[in-house]
């Protein structure tokens, strides 16, 4: 029974002492309690930002990017975590980046439909530039064609979501000669017999 004794005390021991071991390689390798500063990286490009993350012993990773023309190519407009957050030596931050050429967007078919729901699908695609040709037509309103750089789309093409598309809108039956004169005066009742 002794014998037992002495085994069981020396099996939590050598217990007690793995469990301490396992604590301060854990703090070794989890970096307890050391922190670092983010720092902002904000409308920096990729790499300067990378740079300056690495000096903070951070990582940077690409994220995302998304088009603003509003600001520079590459810069880097979003990060996470953001600057001045403590967090532990060796972090991913991960950035978003104002991409180098705008979104692509699919042009669908619009002939035949009305300006106005023309102009309206072209705003749901995110185009906000939108002109307008008048050209001859028999039908008021009416879109005949859409115009990108001066080439005429098919359904299907793609262009950059800030590019200038040009409408030719039909310009409706105009009234003839002919016509005007048939017209009856204001004030004078037509016959219909």
């Amino acid at each position: 029974m002794k014998r037992l004794l002495i085994h069981i005390c020396a099996m939590a021991v050598t217990l007690l002492l793995i469990g301490w071991i396992c604590m301060l390689w854990l703090g070794s390798w989890t970096h307890h309690g050391e922190v670092t500063v983010v720092p902002e990286v904000k409308s920096l490009n990729f790499d300067e930002a990378a740079r300056r993350l690495a000096g903070a012993d951070l990582q940077a990773h690409l994220l995302d990017s998304v088009y603003d023309a509003k600001l520079p190519a590459g810069a880097v407009i979003n990060q996470n975590p953001r600057p001045g957050a403590k967090v532990k030596p060796g972090r991913t931050v991960y950035v978003t980046i104002n991409a180098f050429t705008p979104r692509m967007v699919t042009i669908p078919s619009l002939a035949d439909n009305s300006v106005r729901q023309a102009r309206t699908t072209l705003s749901g695609l995110g185009i906000t530039r939108i002109t307008e040709r008048r050209v001859p037509s028999d039908y008021h309103d009416l879109v005949l064609g859409v115009i990108y750089k001066g080439k005429r789309l098919s359904p299907g093409a793609r262009v950059p979501v800030d590019a200038t598309i040009e409408l030719e809108i039909g310009q409706g039956a105009a009234e003839t000669p002919e016509s005007a004169d048939d017209a009856p005066a204001e004030g004078e009742e037509l016959d219909l017999l």
